[in-house]
């Protein structure tokens, strides 16, 4: 390319959607491999996943369905991890996967949102170990070149021997790729070499260069005819990307460095010579354009992603969106989402379709069979054009030379197994379909007839009416201070500290397990001298307040022993050392506790012992022990009817029980990955579970269950961010917001769960100045609803203690927001008694409402009008005479200087004692600023008047002088100053301008500019004649 012709693609713009445009629910595969774990058909996208050690394959759409949703689904391909996959160039439903199981599978896909294969179609064993790397040729139909850790073979895949065993490579294979014709094949390897076969000629490489500084991983890629491009690291290890000639190896063309680190995925578009680059677990993205002349190898875009990259793929340019001159589409694999990134060129879309950006791409058709490219033959797969009204309609699916004779497939005797959904669809859309779902994307191209009828809320998605809370600590008079020895070893199980409307319990570093009993109604200092605590005689493990009884607390011990103690009304006065009654049943150290939801003195705990145990506090005895758990209960919490208990487990699994039926769980199903830690509460009104804990990456995640099918795993999942103190949850049944915070942490994250995708709605988060250990939330009647606040908690800091509000903005809080306050359950009074219960009896809890009596509801409230806040374009775009805006300035000036017909306040004055003196002095000064003003004003209109008599008498020429020199951009003073005359003579005039553009000549050491302005001074002084000729004129 001419380094002074510009390139159409030098614009190109990569436009990265916002988050609900992402493909959701996906779990990027973490373990290492040569492939780019990610490949994208014209239909299909496949992805590695970490499900089943790396054996599993996920699967989606290139676009949303026509609800505008993805369906990501799985399907189990090997006993081991899935190394690289590819589609066949001919089919966009063909997948062939290698894996460390040392097989190649070719998989017959359907749609995303249809049940897949259980069986591969072929199973092919190449016998050299572990598989690294799989590519499709790019013209035969059914032919695959696979990489092993140091051998490369070429297999028809309706064959069960290789066509042809490479020549072994001395050490670790890195990248292969396919000439553009298929004729030669070319590799790179860890001993810095660079191959080239031609396998139908030899099995040794026709040619080998060393192109590489360092035994870094690099990749291979064939551009353009004999042009090649490697990409590796230098020297000062940066990444760096080569351009060569296959014909003169002894250097490379031309050569960028990058500055990051990670293992660079190149990916080319032969149609447009664009070239993109991703480091994995890098967020940056790079686009160059690749010229077989110089610069060879130009910068066109980058672009930093908000997620590290797993893998990248490049979409198919049939499947590209033209309408809005989309170029390219890039699909990012991340830890959990898949990011489509749109590269556009900015023009006007629309109807015009832009052939100079989509030249003819190559088609669907095999350009022959693997026995005719074994012979030798060379042919070019037919190109097709890229025109909307010139595309062929329907997918294209390959013939049935692909595959073996029936009965030939390997997968035949294999266990079946089903494809499994990995979740429920997410809700977004492509980012070159809808411009609601894409960041700055173009506006102008034409959408799809779906998407032209959809509503306004099925394209954004849902949104919540909490999206925008806001937490807020109140005012420090209401803070307790000064708290001092805190325990900060409470178990993870364990919120750290417990308050109800009354007392907030805070256990402390001090020996003998003593708990600090602060009242809430008494907020301030505390003083330095020692408190009155409870001295539990043990290390406090757990604890929690009747809900019941506001003035007992139940305390779990290290001791495997529960007590029960009685604070008195008003606090404590003095130490208390005996409690009201010992639970004892447990072997080993308690850590968690719960009471029933409606059942007065029901408790339930669970231990060390991997026992669950149901106590009646009423009597002391214990009702009932669970079992089945294989390791550390993490969390238990009761369904909101008060049946169903559900438990999450450091054995990776979530259980349900019926303890008044069976001590053994109903329901069991695969929790959280990681050991760290969880914890568990029922949502949407027992509708599901929502279990925090960490994945295999220890990173924070959120899962929803349903507890009628757990066997079939989460229903959704999401992200928080990585931290090693476990996420608690504390939900809101009324609003169905859950908040979520951990030990140690600033932030409580926020969502509303819906019983519906995408189940998670972020809303706002509250971050605090400093870490917290903890969070404890009061009842309902504790928010202030005039302010709109729908829970209040008690945060836990250092040394203090402060209440937090979280409210939502509302415009008209006059009135009662019934939207946000519902009915709320009086879950403090007991519906019956932990005997009852035990005896099969249910109960609920009465309700009352929020509203205050002097308030109306907001559902009730009088719609008022729209009130327009801005006045009609009309009245800006109206054109207005120069006398009417000098009209208008005067008349604003007067309005501000004051009525001159008012009368004067000493007009009005009858007398002044001598006490107002100092009052009316300050008057006689304002009255003068007033007078001075007026008299401004009235000379301000006199000077006006003079101006239009001044313009009255100067008559027509002085306009049409005017306008000459308007249109000139000269006066007639700057002219006779260039031409140095005083008066308007000809002869001077002409004189003058002789000799002046001589002596500015070029030739003479002057200047053209110089001549131009001497010309110019000429030309006004002569039309300023003219006009006063053409004046006389028409005066005689």
């Amino acid at each position: 390319m001419n380094r002074f012709r510009t390139s159409k693609f030098k614009n190109t713009t990569p436009k990265i959607p916002k988050k609900d445009g992402w493909v959701s629910n996906v779990r990027g595969s973490a373990f290492s491999s040569q492939g780019n774990q990610i490949k994208s058909s014209s239909s299909l996208v496949a992805f590695n996943t970490e499900q089943a050690g790396g054996g599993m394959v996920g699967l989606c759409s290139v676009d949303p369905g026509l609800d505008g949703k993805w369906t990501v689904t799985q399907i189990p391909c090997h006993a081991d991890q899935v190394t690289d996959l590819d589609f066949s160039p001919f089919d966009d439903y063909l997948l062939a996967t290698c894996s460390a199981d040392e097989t190649v599978k070719l998989w017959h896909l359907c749609e995303s949102d249809q049940d897949q294969p259980v069986n591969a179609e072929v199973s092919l064993k190449p016998g050299e170990g572990r598989l690294e790397l799989l590519i499709f040729h790019p013209t035969a139909s059914g032919l695959l070149a696979v990489g092993s850790s140091r051998g490369v073979q070429v297999w028809d895949t309706s064959r069960d021997k290789a066509l042809a065993v490479l020549e072994l490579h001395p050490d670790q294979l890195q990248g292969l790729t396919w000439k553009e014709d298929g004729s030669l094949l070319a590799s790179s390897c860890k001993d810095k070499t660079l191959r080239i076969f031609d396998p139908r000629a030899q099995l040794t490489p026709i040619q080998c260069v060393q192109c590489f500084q360092t035994n870094k991983d690099s990749r291979v890629l064939w551009v353009k005819n004999d042009y090649l491009l490697t990409a590796g690291f230098n020297r000062l290890r940066q990444q760096e990307v080569k351009l060569w000639d296959v014909r003169k190896l002894n250097s490379s063309l031309g050569s960028v460095s990058l500055g990051t680190n990670g293992m660079l995925m190149p990916l080319f578009d032969p149609d447009t010579g664009l070239l993109v680059l991703s480091g994995k677990g890098d967020s940056a993205i790079d686009c160059f354009e690749v010229t077989t002349t110089e610069p060879f190898l130009s910068q066109v875009s980058h672009c930093l992603s908000e997620a590290s990259t797993r893998g990248i793929a490049l979409v198919p340019k049939l499947a590209l969106d033209v309408s809005c001159c989309e170029v390219l589409r890039v699909m990012q694999l991340t830890d959990n989402f898949i990011i489509p990134i749109s590269y556009q060129v900015p023009r006007k879309p629309g109807l015009e379709f832009h052939s100079d950006l989509y030249p003819d791409t190559r088609g669907l058709a095999a350009a022959m069979s693997v026995s005719e490219w074994w012979k030798g033959e060379n042919k070019q797969v037919e190109r097709v054009s890229l025109h909307p009204d010139k595309r062929q309609k329907g997918k294209i699916r390959s013939g049935s030379a692909v595959f073996p004779p029936s009965g030939k497939s390997k997968e035949s005797q294999e266990p079946s197994t089903s494809s499994t959904p990995l979740s429920t669809p997410s809700s977004s859309a492509a980012p070159s379909r809808s411009p609601s779902s894409t960041s700055g994307l173009s506006s102008g191209f034409l959408p799809s007839p779906s998407q032209s009828s959809r509503s306004i809320h099925s394209m954004l998605g849902p949104s919540s009416k909490f999206r925008h809370i806001q937490g807020t600590v109140l005012h420090r008079d209401t803070h307790i201070t000064n708290l001092r020895g805190i325990s900060l070893t409470t178990p993870g199980e364990s919120d750290g500290f417990c308050a109800n409307v009354q007392h907030v319990a805070v256990p402390l570093a001090i020996a003998g397990g003593q708990i600090a009993v602060l009242e809430l109604s008494h907020p301030g200092k505390l003083p330095d001298t020692a408190l009155p605590t409870i001295q539990n005689s043990v290390n406090v493990a757990d604890l929690c307040w009747d809900p019941c009884d506001p003035h007992k607390l139940v305390v779990a011990g290290d001791d495997a022993k529960i007590r029960v103690w009685k604070v008195p009304k008003g606090g404590l006065v003095e130490t208390l050392t005996e409690p009201e009654c010992v639970l004892q049943g447990h072997t080993e150290k308690i850590y968690s506790i719960k009471f029933h939801p409606h059942a007065s003195g029901l408790l339930v705990s669970s231990s060390y012992d991997m026992t669950v145990r149901l106590w009646d506090l009423n009597t002391g005895d214990q009702l009932k022990k669970l079992s089945g758990h294989q390791d550390q209960i993490f969390g238990m919490a009761w369904s909101p009817d008060g049946k169903l208990l559900a438990t999450v487990c450091k054995d990776g699994k979530v259980r349900v029980y019926n303890p008044r039926k069976s001590s053994l769980p109903i329901q069991e199903g695969p929790g959280p990955e990681g050991q760290r830690g969880g914890r568990i509460v029922w949502a949407c009104d027992g509708q599901f579970l929502l279990v925090s804990g960490f994945d295999c990456r220890s990173e924070r995640q959120l899962y929803l269950y349903s507890p009628e099918s757990l066997a079939s795993g989460a229903l959704a999942m999401a992200s928080a961010d990585v931290s090693p103190s476990t996420l608690i949850p504390f939900y809101d049944p009324d609003t169905s917001v859950v908040f979520l915070t951990g030990k140690g942490d600033t932030r409580v994250y926020i969502f509303e769960i819906i019983s519906a995708a995408p189940y998670f709605m972020e809303c706002s988060s509250f971050q605090s100045s400093e870490p917290h250990k903890g969070l404890s939330f009061l009842p309902k009647t504790e928010c202030d609803v005039r302010d709109v606040e729908i829970a209040r908690a008690i945060r836990l800091g250092k040394t203090t203690i402060e209440p937090v509000a979280f409210q939502v903005p509302r415009v008209r809080k006059e009135f009662f927001q019934d939207d946000l306050f519902p009915k709320t359950a009086e879950w403090w009074k007991p519906a019956l008694t932990a005997a009852a219960w035990w005896s099969g009896s249910d109960g609920q809890h009465s309700k009352i409402s929020l509203q205050p009596k002097d308030m109306s509801p907001v559902s009730e409230a009088p719609k008022e009008a729209p009130v327009r806040k801005y006045l009609p374009s009309s009245v800006y775009l109206e054109e207005k005479t120069d006398e009417q805006k000098k009209e208008e300035l005067l008349s604003a000036m007067v309005a501000k200087l004051g009525n001159r017909e008012d009368p004067l306040p000493q007009e009005l004055f009858e007398g002044v004692d001598d006490n107002e003196w100092a009052k009316y002095l300050a008057q006689i000064v304002v009255v003068g600023v007033q007078v001075v003003g007026r008299a401004f004003a009235r000379a301000l209109r006199q000077e006006f008047a003079a101006s239009q008599a001044a313009a009255a008498a100067r008559g027509s020429s002085s306009k049409e002088s005017a306008a000459v020199s308007s249109f000139t951009g000269m006066t007639v003073q700057e002219a006779q100053q260039i031409l140095n005359i005083s008066t308007l003579n000809p002869e001077e005039i002409k004189m003058n301008f002789e000799h002046l553009f001589k002596v500015n000549d070029k030739a003479v050491g002057g200047s053209f500019y110089l001549q131009s302005k001497v010309v110019r001074a000429k030309e006004r002084l002569e039309e300023e004649l003219h006009i006063q000729k053409q004046n006389q004129q028409q005066k005689t």
